[in-house]
């Protein structure tokens, strides 16, 4: 079948779903890695919208919500798109939603354009995605939307030179833009950009170099999973904390690998928009929901940003039900309270604008186990990213 051919059907199927299907009827499709190494993101996709849905019921509006999960694997744009075909037209979705990682987002924006499938992002986080398509929304954060605070606010603390490190493809190179823009206006001095290849894991050399050049700050960014676990523990293994070199960064502290690292993350500080520590009421009901169906869970960025996806998915069908460019329009401007803090749906980067903290890793003096914790706000940060 041609692309021709199979976007005509694609077409063609949802023209056909949006008269035959049952009103009460609305299918989300969720792309995701459920095996591998980075399966860890499916199941807290899953795991949250199980917990959104004990919370608030599988109804909206008039119209019963059910998802459809498929596993990509990992890094794989071709069988992203594939998978994104199939649920489109052998399983009839009128959503879709997942996408972990920006070049999987980016092979299906021609589909869901063509379909005209609203498609919320649980986490790839290159600006730029959201251009390729106007049926694209995000609930998680852009990589400007969290570096450029984190350049600015080290400034602020005293810090003059900074070497980069990030992983080689869109979401890093966004990180070190976007930091390193946002520190050298503000006076600071960045003195080397290290690009890592995406499926490194030795990061012995590359923070030796960084260790030689004794910067104040080692900025970086990396996929979540197990490159941040290696990374963060090869920088405390190699001196670089003792040679007095500051650890700054996004999502390398995250809760999955945070007990594995043990003491030696103490004190390792991030900028970044959720921590399961925020103190909030809407947030302690999300871990307690989130729990309660799973008492193992470890809720992280992927567990609120899928949580918040399902809430503007709950919106979308009650306004519009499985009408796609209203859905989107009802999106627009929407206002939330999530577990990680006020929420808005810009109407012009379809990105939720929202709180960034400064987090500190500590060790909680009643559970014992280590948190980020939140020490700074940066509020109502929209994405920095979207007029590169």
């Amino acid at each position: 079948m041609t692309i021709r051919t199979l976007m005509t059907a694609v077409a063609a199927v949802s023209a056909l779903g949006a008269t035959c299907a049952t009103a009460d009827e609305i299918k989300v499709g969720v792309i995701a890695p459920f095996s591998g190494p980075f399966a860890q993101y499916g199941v807290q996709y899953q795991q949250a919208i199980e917990a959104y849905q004990a919370q608030h019921g599988t109804a909206a509006g008039e119209h019963e919500i059910s998802f459809i999960y498929k596993d990509v694997g990992g890094v794989n744009p071709d069988q992203s798109r594939a998978l994104a075909q199939e649920l489109l037209i052998r399983d009839r979705v009128d959503y879709l939603a997942g996408f972990t990682f920006t070049p999987n987002a980016l092979a299906v924006g021609p589909v869901i354009t063509q379909s005209e499938t609203p498609t919320v992002i649980f986490n790839a986080a290159t600006s730029a995605i959201n251009k390729v398509s106007p049926f694209y929304l995000r609930t998680s954060y852009t990589l400007p939307q969290v570096s450029i605070p984190a350049a600015e606010w080290a400034y602020d603390q005293g810090i003059r030179t900074v070497v980069t490190t990030v992983s080689d493809y869109g979401p890093g190179i966004d990180a070190e833009t976007s930091f390193k823009r946002a520190f050298e206006a503000k006076g600071g001095t960045v003195t080397d950009s290290i690009r890592m290849p995406l499926s490194t894991t030795d990061f012995t050399p590359i923070l030796q170099r960084v260790k030689d050049e004794a910067p104040d700050a080692v900025f970086t960014f990396l996929p979540g999973g197990p490159p941040t676990f290696s990374y963060t523990k090869t920088y405390n293994e190699n001196g670089l904390r003792e040679a007095g070199i500051t650890f700054l960064g996004t999502a390398e502290t995250e809760e999955t690998n945070l007990q594995g690292l043990g003491d030696m993350a103490v004190g390792l500080q991030t900028a970044y928009h959720y921590s399961p520590a925020h103190d909030s009421d809407e947030n302690r009901a999300f871990l307690a929901a989130l729990t309660e169906l799973h008492p193992d869970a470890v809720a992280n960025w992927a567990s609120v940003g899928a949580y918040d996806g399902v809430h503007l998915i709950y919106e979308m069908v009650a306004a519009a039900g499985s009408d796609g460019p209203a859905a989107v329009e009802a999106a627009l401007g929407l206002k939330w309270e999530s577990p990680r803090g006020p929420l808005e749906m810009d109407p012009e980067t379809r990105t939720v604008i929202q709180n960034v903290y400064i987090r500190e890793v500590a060790r909680n003096a009643e559970s014992g186990l280590l948190e980020n914790v939140e020490t700074g706000v940066i509020a109502t940060v929209g994405d920095l990213g979207w007029t590169e």
